[in-house]
């Protein structure tokens, strides 16, 4: 046999140092573990040789935990001791090894209460300066009075989680949000808006931190959950731009509750499903009812986002990934079934304000017929589809989505409450 036949013989014998090797480069990257193992010499070889078997095979290895779980459980770890050197190693590879700034965060919070603030000081520091230097870095989020975010629940009852921001004179802005997330979605969109007005965001009844009463919802639950909180912020009748379930919501407030609504977005969302579409909607319910959110959260991010945005986008796949599973199926299941519900078509013409209907090109959901057909019977409407959007598309196309509302206040005039 030649020497070269015996070579690859080897090769394909792995051993527990080859094995851990393996994880080890995942989690690290190639070029500090070939600096690690290729500078070993008499004295330590057998450390890194032990390391490489027992910590990256035997440990990093089993199939307890995910790879992002044991990362984030690194950071933790090496915070609480002050590992700073092994805490800079382990953060980095996890930001180049696709570990979302999000979920890092998050760590570090959880770390603050556990390890002292101190640590957390140096932690947040630490790792800002790599997201820095992986050109990952955060926005500004200024907490100066005119930026920052303040976070109440209303007074009245089913109490609803508020967020509100922005300081300008621009007409007052309420957010409503879609089936299975919260007012966070919004964050972007609703920075830019706050430049120029006060913003309102909510987590609807079941969703978020707000309250989650016994269901069924009727959709006029909903509707008059948006009212009342209209009526508490007390800053006169708004602009309500509502997407997908909270587009549902902001038809039926301007129906019936007028003088709250100065203006409308309704975007990605439907007047009434076709009777075909009812079954779907059991069958939704139904699956929730088994297996929980989970059980369609796959099936609703490929609604949600089209397949190359998700490609291109995994972090924000993640975070919304995130939401709908740790969603409260009892209010998730109450809310579809004020949603499949929805029968406002032949009321629309009751709405009497300037209205934006926005629809995405590639929207299965609510689709572009569907928005059509709320605008025919909107008197004076505008009808917007955005390309390459399917039913988020403040998420998917937020400059687009954001540029279509400026032009809408603009010829609306919108600007001074």
């Amino acid at each position: 046999m030649s020497s070269s036949v015996k070579i690859d013989a080897m090769n394909q014998r792995h051993d527990d140092f080859d094995r851990g090797l393996v994880n080890r480069r995942a989690v690290l990257g190639d070029e500090w573990v070939a600096r690690a193992t290729g500078n070993a010499d008499a004295f330590n070889a057998d450390f890194q040789s032990l390391i490489t078997r027992y910590a990256w095979h035997d440990i990093w290895g089993r199939p307890g935990l995910d790879r992002q779980t044991r990362r984030l459980l690194v950071l933790g770890m090496t915070m609480a001791l002050g590992r700073w050197d092994e805490f800079e190693l382990h953060c980095r590879a996890a930001v180049r090894g696709g570990v979302s700034p999000d979920a890092i965060r998050e760590a570090l919070l959880q770390g603050a209460i556990y390890c002292g603030v101190p640590s957390a000081n140096t932690a947040f520091k630490i790792a800002g300066e790599i997201l820095k230097a992986e050109g990952k870095a955060a926005p500004p989020a200024p907490l100066t009075p005119d930026a920052r975010v303040q976070r109440h629940f209303t007074f009245s009852v089913p109490q609803l989680r508020v967020a509100l921001q922005g300081t300008g004179d621009g007409v007052p802005i309420v957010l409503s949000h879609a089936l299975g997330l919260d007012h966070r979605m919004w964050d972007g969109f609703a920075d830019d808006l706050a430049q120029r007005h006060p913003v309102l965001r909510y987590d609807h009844r079941g969703h978020g931190e707000s309250a989650c009463p016994e269901g069924p919802y009727a959709l006029d639950d909903l509707v008059d959950d948006a009212a009342r909180l209209a009526g508490e912020w007390g800053r006169g009748p708004v602009l309500f731009i509502g997407i997908s379930m909270g587009g549902m919501v902001a038809q039926g407030l301007a129906i019936r509750h007028p003088q709250a609504v100065r203006a409308l977005v309704l975007a990605n969302t439907t007047a009434k499903y076709p009777q075909a579409a009812h079954s779907t909607w059991a069958e939704r319910i139904a699956a929730v009812e088994r297996g929980g959110v989970g059980a369609v959260t796959d099936a609703a991010l490929e609604r949600f986002l089209g397949a190359a945005f998700r490609a291109a986008h995994p972090e924000i796949e993640s975070r919304l990934r995130e939401r709908l599973v740790t969603s409260d199926a009892r209010g998730y299941v109450a809310c579809c079934h004020a949603i499949a519900a929805v029968d406002w078509l032949d009321r629309l013409g009751a709405i009497k304000v300037p209205t934006l209907v926005i629809a995405g090109a590639n929207d299965a959901g609510a689709t572009p017929a569907m928005a059509q057909a709320i605008a025919e019977r909107v008197a004076g409407s505008t009808l917007r589809v955005l390309d390459d959007a399917a039913h988020i598309s403040v998420v998917e196309q937020p400059a687009a989505f954001a540029r279509a509302v400026r032009e809408f206040v603009d010829r609306a005039s919108l600007h001074s409450g």
